[in-house]
C-alpha cells in the first residue's frame, strides 16, 4: 500500500469535524460546500484522483482506487454532500485522463487540481430534459447546444470544469467547458431534502465554443469500470451511515438516556447496546466487502464479470447500512434527539436523497439473476447506463 495515500485518507479522516461543522450550516441553508472543498484542497486529496506522471498518486488503471474509496467514506461520513462533489472530482477526473485528449491539457487539468483546488462536474444526465444535448463541428473546434438537468459539484463556478457528454455527428462525445463560459446558464434550481449543498442544479448551454483539444471521443469503456463506480456510490452510502453511528453515540455518551425507565442509563440499558452493536456490525461488514472489491479491482487480476457482480453487491451491502443506520438514528437519540441544534435528520435526508438515484431493488436483481445463470446479466436491461 502506498503510505503517502494512506496518509492522505488519514488528512480526510482528521478533517471530519470541521467538515461536519461546515456541512451542518449547508445543510440548513441549502449552500454549495466551498469550504470543505477548499479544505479538501489544501490538504492534497485531489492527488489521488491525478496520475502519478502529473504529480499525482494514482498508478495504473485503478491504482489508488482503495484509498480513493476510503476518502469519500471518510468525507461522506463528515458530510454527505461534500462526499458526493468530491467523488464527482474522481470520477471525472478517471475519465479525462484516460481519454485521447492532448497531453497538454491533462496536464492542465492535473495542475489545476492539485495546485487551485479545481472542482470537476459531471454533466451527463438529461432525465425529464428537453431531448440530447448536441455539437456540431465549427472551424477550430464544435458548438455545444442542449440542457443537462443534473449537474452535481457545479456550486463553485469560476473556472471550475463540467464534463460533459453530447452528441455530435450521431456519435458519443465529451468536452470540457468552463463553469463561467458566457454561453452557460445556471438555473439554481436544487432544492432537494437531501444532499443540499451539492449544488446539482440545471445547466442550459447555448452555443458553446470548445476549442479543439478541449473535446474527445470517450474511451474505450474499461471492464471494471461499472463495478468502480457502483463503488464511489456505495462509499457515499457507507460513509453517512458511519457518521449517523459516530454522532449516535457521541449524542449518548454525553445525554444519559436509557429505552425504559427500569435501566439507569445508556450505560446499563442492553437494548440500545443492541441496537448499536447491530448498527456497528452490518457498516464493519458492508465496509469490509467494499475495500475488498476495490482492492480487486486495483490489481485487476480478477474476472471482470465477478468483480462486477461484487460492485452491485457491496453497493446494496453499504446501501442498505447506510440507510437502516441513518434512518434508525432518533430510535436510539429519542424525542430530544429531534432538535435542529443537532440536524441528525440530514443523515436520513442525505442518504435517502443519494440512494433514490437508482434502483435498489434493480441491482439486487442482477445479483440474483447472475446466483440462477452463472452469467453476467445485460446490465442495459436492468439500468440506464
Amino acid at each position: 500500500m502506498n503510505t503517502d495515500r494512506t496518509d492522505l485518507v488519514a488528512r480526510a479522516r482528521a478533517l471530519r469535524p470541521e467538515m461536519s461543522a461546515n456541512g451542518f450550516r449547508a445543510d440548513a441553508e441549502g449552500t454549495d460546500v466551498a469550504d470543505n472543498m477548499r479544505l479538501l484542497g489544501e490538504a492534497g486529496l485531489d492527488r489521488l484522483n491525478v496520475p502519478v506522471e502529473f504529480g499525482g498518486l494514482w498508478d495504473g488503471a485503478w491504482g489508488g482506487l482503495p484509498e480513493t474509496i476510503e476518502a469519500i467514506v471518510e468525507v461522506s461520513a463528515a458530510d454527505g454532500s461534500t462526499g458526493q462533489c468530491w467523488s464527482a472530482n474522481a470520477l471525472v477526473a478517471r475519465q479525462i485522463f484516460i481519454s485521447d485528449i492532448p497531453r497538454e491539457v491533462r496536464r492542465q487539468v492535473a495542475d489545476e487540481l492539485i495546485t487551485d483546488g479545481r472542482r470537476l462536474v459531471s454533466s451527463a444526465s438529461e432525465a425529464g430534459g428537453t431531448g440530447p444535448v448536441t455539437g456540431r463541428r465549427v472551424p477550430g473546434g464544435i458548438v455545444v447546444d442542449g440542457t443537462k438537468t443534473f449537474n452535481t459539484n457545479s456550486g463553485g463556478g469560476g473556472r471550475d470544469l463540467l464534463h460533459v457528454r453530447f452528441l455530435l455527428d450521431g456519435a458519443p462525445h465529451q468536452a470540457l467547458v468552463r463553469l463561467d463560459d458566457p454561453g452557460l446558464t445556471a438555473a439554481h434550481d436544487w432544492d432537494n431534502m437531501g444532499q443540499r449543498g451539492t449544488d446539482s442544479q440545471t445547466i442550459v448551454y447555448e452555443n458553446v465554443f470548445v476549442p479543439d483539444g478541449w473535446h474527445f471521443p470517450p474511451a474505450a469503456i474499461d471492464p471494471y469500470l461499472l463495478s468502480a463506480v457502483m463503488l464511489t456510490h456505495a462509499a457515499l452510502l457507507q460513509g453517512l451511515g458511519e457518521g449517523a453511528l459516530e454522532a449516535t453515540t457521541g449524542y449518548l455518551r454525553t445525554v444519559n438516556r436509557a429505552s425504559m425507565p427500569k435501566f439507569a442509563g445508556t450505560r446499563e440499558d442492553p437494548l440500545i447496546h443492541r441496537r448499536l452493536g447491530e448498527m456497528s456490525s452490518d457498516l464493519a461488514a458492508a465496509r469490509a466487502l467494499l475495500l475488498a472489491v476495490a482492492a480487486e479491482i486495483a490489481a485487476g487480476t480478477t474476472d471482470p464479470a465477478e468483480t462486477g457482480v461484487r460492485g452491485f453487491r457491496a453497493k446494496v451491502a453499504s446501501t442498505a447500512a447506510g440507510l437502516r443506520v441513518t434512518a434508525d438514528i432518533h430510535e436510539l437519540t429519542g424525542g430530544r434527539g429531534t432538535s435542529n441544534r443537532y440536524r441528525f435528520d440530514r443523515y436520513w435526508r442525505n442518504a435517502r436523497a443519494f440512494a433514490s438515484h437508482d434502483s435498489l431493488d434493480a441491482k439486487m436483481a442482477f445479483v440474483g439473476a447472475y446466483e440462477v445463470t452463472g452469467a453476467l446479466p445485460d446490465i442495459t436491461e436492468y439500468l440506464a447506463v
